[in-house]
């Protein structure tokens, strides 16, 4: 089991350093280059590969091994670093997006191997439970190397260097997957009846799409997941650059904001799991939102202080670590509310509707943090978060009024189990693709 733990972990930390290079990393040295807040919230643009992630999934199931998929895309990682070291940012703008674009695009479908593989790896609800923290726990960490620690270093290395070093770690990565005994066991059992079922209906495409939609629940769900990030998206882009232009150099950034902070979010994280287990979603999604509507009203009044000070770095790295902590655990009680949502629909499509639920939810986050640095350059800081704060409000009375009548109402605090009749498919509702999501 340990062997498992670690061979999943290791893969999911480096498909977690794309995530943290282009959230963390990149807007804060573009920014202190001189770039727009414009031109870097488009940059979340690249993150559009992960939305186009379900039509590719099928051609990684059903062509080759998971062993060669995963050091075909990992290698493929590592050369597009190598490639990216030989360019500047502040020369090659283009050429920079243009790498950063195919990092998310390979890294999208090492996590479509990376899941099929643990699907025939994991056996049981302990092990699924273990290989869950292992998704969060390496992901977020590898964002964290990513954003946080070669940021707190980029100005002495270099960017050149930077990516040499993340090149080298991916070709480690590559030679350990390629030698990996773990892949060696009887991965695929059962999926090949899986495939067979689903051949049927991919005939009729539109016959599944009917089913999609005709599970309870699932128009308020796919409402939520589209908006329940859009305030927070646009404060957690933009309050570090706020910072960048007036209180922070690069590298204090780096590390409070993705270091200190990132461990924040994966406290946070975890412990949803542990709430879940005590109390009802519904009365934790209440709390949780309301709690994320105040952090949001304290973090906009820090907006009115621009003179450095050592007590608004405390403060601002206070509302951080608040923000990204209470992110993390409406994170995992999001993809909770997903996964019953899921349980209601046919066992024939319940991978297809999880897998259509988790891309609204990357779609949600996407489109609104690409807008928000042209927000703010067009009205400024505080009229820009004052509309964060209506939208985080706003999402916070749609979850209260579903807890009094209507989706989130039914959910008790015994949760039956998922899937109950399913052998592979617990593994794809607990070790859900985490989006440029995790966040």
């Amino acid at each position: 089991m340990n062997d498992k733990l670690v061979f999943l972990g290791l893969l999911y930390f480096v498909q977690g350093i794309p995530y943290g290079l282009q959230s963390s990393l990149l807007p804060v040295y573009l920014r202190g280059a001189g770039h727009s807040l414009t031109r870097i919230g488009l940059t979340k643009i690249l993150y559009f590969p992960w939305v186009l992630k379900v039509l590719w999934a099928p051609l990684v199931d059903r062509v080759g091994t998971k062993r060669l998929w995963l050091v075909a895309t990992v290698s493929g990682l590592a050369f597009t670093c190598l490639s990216s070291a030989t360019l500047s940012p502040e020369a090659h703008i283009w050429g920079v997006a243009g790498t950063l674009l195919a990092m998310n695009a390979l890294a999208s479908v090492q996590d479509i191997a990376v899941d099929g593989a643990a699907v025939g790896l994991l056996k049981g609800r302990s092990e699924l439970g273990l290989g869950n923290t292992a998704q969060v726990v390496g992901y977020k960490a590898g964002s964290v190397f990513a954003g946080g620690g070669l940021l707190a270093v980029i100005d002495v290395v270099g960017w050149g260097p930077m990516f040499m070093l993340l090149a080298f770690v991916y070709f480690g990565v590559a030679l350990f997957v390629w030698g990996a005994p773990v892949l060696d066991d009887e991965l695929l059992r059962g999926q090949a009846e899986g495939r067979r079922g689903v051949q049927s209906d991919a005939v009729h495409p539109w016959r599944v799409w009917r089913k999609l939609l005709s599970v309870p629940g699932t128009p308020w769900t796919i409402i939520y997941v589209l908006t329940y990030k859009l305030g927070e998206q646009g404060a957690v882009t933009m309050f570090p650059l706020f910072l960048l232009d007036n209180h922070m150099t690069a590298r204090e950034l780096g590390f409070w904001n993705g270091v200190i902070a990132m461990g924040f979010s994966i406290c946070g994280s975890s412990l949803g799991g542990l709430l879940l287990s005590q109390f009802s979603i519904g009365s934790l999604m209440r709390r949780v939102f309301v709690m994320r509507t105040v952090s949001m009203v304290f973090q906009s009044s820090l907006l009115t202080v621009l003179e450095p000070s050592p007590l608004m770095k405390v403060m601002a790295v206070l509302s951080l670590s608040v923000q990204h902590f209470l992110g993390g655990l409406i994170t995992t009680l999001t993809f909770t509310t997903m996964m019953h949502c899921t349980q209601r629909a046919e066992e024939s499509v319940q991978a297809t509707h999880y897998s259509f639920l988790s891309t609204l939810e990357v779609l949600g986050k996407l489109m609104f943090s690409a807008l928000a640095g042209g927000l703010v350059d067009w009205v400024g800081y505080p009229t820009a978060f004052l509309l964060f704060l209506v939208l985080s409000a706003g999402t916070a009375l749609h979850v209260w009024r579903a807890t009094d009548t209507g989706a989130l109402r039914e959910q008790r605090k015994e949760q039956p189990k998922l899937f109950p009749n399913s052998s592979t498919i617990p593994y794809v509702t607990a070790l859900a693709p985490p989006h440029p999501n995790q966040r």
